[in-house]
């Protein structure tokens, strides 16, 4: 359900169920998102990574029909639904918000439920013009079971995050973009081209400086001033001691573009 294909310093992760519009929960899952992003994390040549959907859509969430049917995720008593959640769906969304290079999402389609929580595990969204957004899940008699409740206020703010979910309403790419849960917005065409590009300048960056600043961002939405402020002068410390510094000095005062080797 999730294809990985890496070239050069940039890793794409594809959700690869186009038939059932790239649904997701069903059993095993959560390992296989986990471990595409564990190869990712590991591979220290890889320095931003690009998340999209196959066919027509980016997600629509979870499987309506496994839900009416109780199969699959959704089956079972409600304990089993429970750790269903936690072994499964929470392994799929723990294993993109911790991914240690950027994430790019690349919305092509509709980003629904679960799909639209997926999307904001990512760092940075830019969505085509004919993506739409949706929190859905209380038309299904549901509640986000999935983190959104935590995530979402932290991508929009608290007031739009509560009218998404209590209205159940879906948004599309223009209305994204002034909320702030998208940074840009493109034509179809131009969606992976674009969030390419962008990738390519992030993975320029020194990739050991880059893993921690992403580090510091996350740790920075709920970790004290104080924590935050001696976590950076930590790592500022090790920082000063790469061949990846050296060589960005030696490039602005050589007035060249730098050439980061990791080091």
């Amino acid at each position: 359900m999730i294809q990985l294909e890496k070239t050069g310093h940039i890793a794409v992760l594809t959700l690869n169920r186009p038939e059932a519009m790239n649904a997701l929960g069903e059993p095993g899952d959560g390992d296989k998102v986990a471990a595409a992003c564990n190869e990712i994390n590991a591979d220290r040549a890889i320095r931003c990574a690009i998340l999209t959907g196959a066919g027509k859509a980016f997600s629509a969430g979870g499987n309506v029909k496994a839900m009416q049917n109780r199969t699959g995720a959704f089956g079972g008593a409600p304990a089993d639904v429970r750790e269903g959640y936690r072994t499964n769906v929470h392994r799929i969304v723990n294993a993109l918000f911790n991914l240690e290079v950027p994430l790019i999402a690349a919305v092509n389609g509709a980003a629904i439920g679960l799909g639209c929580d997926v999307a904001c595990m990512a760092d940075v969204r830019i969505s085509s013009e004919i993506a739409r957004f949706g929190v859905t899940f209380l038309k299904l008699g549901l509640i986000p079971g999935d983190g959104g409740a935590w995530l979402l206020p932290r991508v929009v703010g608290f007031s739009r995050a509560c009218e998404l979910l209590f209205t159940g309403d879906v948004i599309d790419a223009k209305q994204a973009l002034e909320w702030g849960l998208v940074s840009r917005v493109v034509a179809p065409d131009q969606l992976l081209p674009e969030a390419h590009a962008l990738a390519a300048r992030i993975a320029k960056q020194p990739p050991s400086a880059l893993r921690l600043a992403k580090s510091l961002l996350r740790q920075g939405q709920s970790a004290s001033y104080q924590s935050v402020m001696e976590m950076s002068a930590a790592a500022q410390a090790l920082m000063h001691h790469t061949k990846d510094h050296e060589e960005g000095v030696a490039a602005i005062l050589e007035k060249r573009e730098p050439h980061f080797s990791g080091q």
